[in-house]
C-alpha cells in the first residue's frame, strides 16, 4: 500500500491531537497539583498503547503517507514499550515534581511531544520522516531538561545537552545527504536497492555511513560521544532524566535497525567494525568510570554506556551470519536487551525520585545508607534492580546478557568468541558497583539525621516494576520469542 492511509499511523495522530488538548487544558486548571492534565495525560497514553497492543499481532509490514513510514512488529512493540516508560516515568514525576514547582502543563506537554517524536522515529521509512522525529524529541527533551528555570544546574545541562545534540543532528544529517547523494533517494527501500547495484562510489558511501553511525552513537549515547550522558543524567531534574534515559533509547535503537539493518545491510562489513569498536570501548570506559563515582544518577549514567555498549553486540553476529533466521537472533536478542534495560532503569530512577524530599535529592550513594533498615521493601526492589544491571540471575538482566552472548557464540567466529569473552570480563568489571550500592543498603549504618522513607504513593508502580524484572528473568522466553519474531517479521517485509 503506498497511498496516504491515515490508519496506519492511527495512534500518532491520536497522540498529537491529546498533545494538544494537553496543552489547552492546562490553560484553564487552576489545581495546583494539575490533577485534570494529569490524568488525561495518562488516558492519552493507555489508549495509544492500547492501539499499539491491538495491532501488534498483525504480523504484516502496511507502509503509508506514500511510504514516508511503515508500521510492522518492531514499529507495534517499541512504540508500545515507549509508551508504557513515558507512563511509568509520569507516574514516578508525579511524587517528586510537585514539591519542586514542576508539575506543570510543560511537563505533560513536552512529554507527549517527545513520545510523538519518539513515534515518528520507531515507524520511519524515509530519512526525512526519521530526521524529522529525532528533531521532535531532541527539542522536547531539551526544553524538559531546563523545565527549573532557577535551576542552574539544570540550565547548563539543557545546554550542553541543547550543543552537543545539535552537532549530533548535523553529522546524521550529513551523513543522511551523502547517502542521498550516492543513491538518489530519501526512501530507505530504494536506498538498499541502489546498494544492491553495486555501481555506486564506495568511498562516498563509507564517508557518509562514518557519520550516520556517529549520529547514531550520540543518541544511544555510546564512546566515544557519550560525553553529554553524565552531565545530562545530573544535572537534569530526576523526573527528566528517566525520560531521557528510558523511551529515548527505544527511538535510537529502533532507527538504528532502520538504517543500518534495513537500507544499509550491503555495507555491513562497514559498519559491523565500527559497532564492534564502539561497543568495546563503552563497555570498558562506561565500567571503569562508573566504579570512580559516588554521585548515584552520574553512576548510572556510566552503567547505560556500558549497558548500550553490550546491546550493541547484537548487531555483530546477524552480519556475520547473513541471513534471516540468524538476524531474528541477534537482532532479536539486542530489542530484548535495550527493552530489559529501559524496564529496570524505570525503576532505579523511580526509586530514587521516591527517596528524595524537598531540599534532599537522595543522589549520593551514601544517601542509600541503611536504607534496608529504613524501609526493607525500598532496599528489596533496589537490590533487585541492582542484580538485573549486573546480570545476575534470576534477573532478567542475566538472561538479557545471555541472549546476546549465545547469539555471538553460536556463530562458531573466533574474533566474536573472543568479543563475547571480553564481554563477560567487562560485566563483571561492572558487577563491582552494582553490588556496591547493595552492600551501602544493607550493612552501612543510616547518615545521621537521614530522613524516614514514606513509599506511598509509587509504592504500588516499583513493586510491579521489580516483580516485572524478576518475572521475565524466571520466564524470558515469552517476550524473546516475541522479539525475534518481530525482527524477522520486521525485516521479511
Amino acid at each position: 500500500m503506498t497511498d496516504l492511509n491515515w490508519l496506519a499511523v492511527t495512534p500518532e495522530i491520536v497522540l498529537l491531537g491529546m498533545a494538544c488538548l494537553v496543552a489547552l487544558l492546562d490553560l484553564f486548571v487552576t489545581c495546583p497539583q494539575r490533577r485534570p492534565t494529569y490524568y488525561l495525560t495518562l488516558a492519552s497514553l493507555a489508549a495509544v498503547a492500547g492501539l499499539h497492543l491491538c495491532a501488534l499481532d498483525d504480523g504484516s509490514s502496511v507502509y503509508a503517507m506514500q511510504k514516508m513510514v511503515v508500521t510492522d512488529a518492531m514499529g507495534h512493540l517499541l512504540a508500545l514499550s515507549a509508551t508504557l516508560a513515558v507512563a511509568a516515568s509520569l507516574v514516578y514525576a508525579q511524587v517528586y515534581a510537585g514539591p519542586r514547582d514542576m508539575l506543570k502543563g510543560e511537563l505533560f506537554t513536552l512529554s507527549l511531544f517527545a513520545l510523538l517524536g519518539i513515534s515518528i522515529m520507531i515507524i520511519g521509512n524515509n530519512f526525512l520522516s526519521i530526521y524529522l522525529g529525532l528533531e521532535l524529541m531532541s527539542l522536547s527533551l531539551y526544553a524538559l531538561v531546563a523545565l527549573r528555570r532557577d535551576h542552574a544546574q539544570s540550565t547548563e545541562a539543557a545546554m550542553k545537552y541543547f550543543v552537543l545534540g545539535a552537532l549530533a543532528s548535523g553529522f546524521l544529517l550529513y551523513g543522511l545527504s551523502m547517502m542521498y547523494g550516492a543513491t538518489g533517494s530519501l526512501d530507505i527501500g530504494e536506498v538498499y536497492k541502489a546498494t544492491l547495484t553495486g555501481q555506486i562510489n564506495k568511498q562516498v558511501l563509507a564517508f557518509g555511513l562514518v557519520f550516520i553511525v556517529s549520529g547514531l552513537a550520540f543518541k544511544l549515547g555510546v564512546v566515544p560521544f557519550h560525553m553529554w550522558v553524565p552531565d545530562v543524567y545530573q544535572g537534569a531534574p530526576t523526573a527528566v532524566t528517566l525520560l531521557v534515559a528510558g523511551a529515548p533509547k527505544l527511538a535510537a535503537f529502533a532507527i538504528t535497525i532502520r538504517l543500518l539493518v534495513e537500507g544499509l545491510i550491503n555495507l555491513a562489513t562497514d559498519w559491523q567494525q565500527m559497532l564492534m569498536i564502539l561497543a568495546v570501548a563503552s563497555m570498558t570506559i562506561g565500567n571503569l568510570a562508573a566504579i570512580a563515582q559516588t554521585n548515584l544518577k552520574r553512576m548510572l549514567a556510566y552503567s547505560g554506556i556500558a549497558q548500550l555498549g553490550f546491546m550493541l553486540l547484537g548487531f555483530v553476529p546477524s552480519v556475520v551470519a547473513g541471513n534471516t533466521v540468524s538476524a531474528g537472533n541477534g537482532y532479536g536478542s539486542a530489542l530484548f536487551y535495550v527493552l530489559t534495560y529501559v524496564l529496570t532503569t524505570l525503576g532505579t530512577f523511580g526509586l530514587i525520585m521516591v527517596l528524595s524530599r524537598p531540599g534532599f535529592e537522595s543522589e549520593q550513594i551514601s544517601d542509600l545508607s541503611g536504607l534496608a533498615k529504613r524501609n526493607p521493601m525500598l532496599a528489596g526492589v533496589m537490590a533487585v534492580f541492582m542484580f538485573s544491571l549486573a546480570g545476575i540471575p534470576p534477573t532478567v538482566g542475566f538472561y538479557a546478557k545471555l541472549a546476546v552472548l549465545q547469539a555471538l557464540i553460536t556463530t562458531n567466529s573466533g574474533l566474536l568468541l573472543q568479543l563475547a569473552i571480553l564481554a563477560v570480563l567487562l560485566s563483571l568489571v561492572g558487577a563491582f558497583y552494582y553490588l556496591r550500592v547493595v552492600k551501602v543498603m544493607y550493612f552501612d549504618e543510616p547518615a545521621q539525621g537521614a530522613p524516614a522513607v514514606d513509599a506511598s504513593g509509587a509504592r504500588l508502580l516499583l513493586s510491579l516494576n521489580a516483580l516485572a524484572v524478576l518475572a521475565l528473568g524466571i520466564l524470558p522466553s515469552g517476550l524473546m520469542s516475541l522479539c525475534a519474531k518481530a525482527i524477522t517479521q520486521s525485516l521479511a517485509g
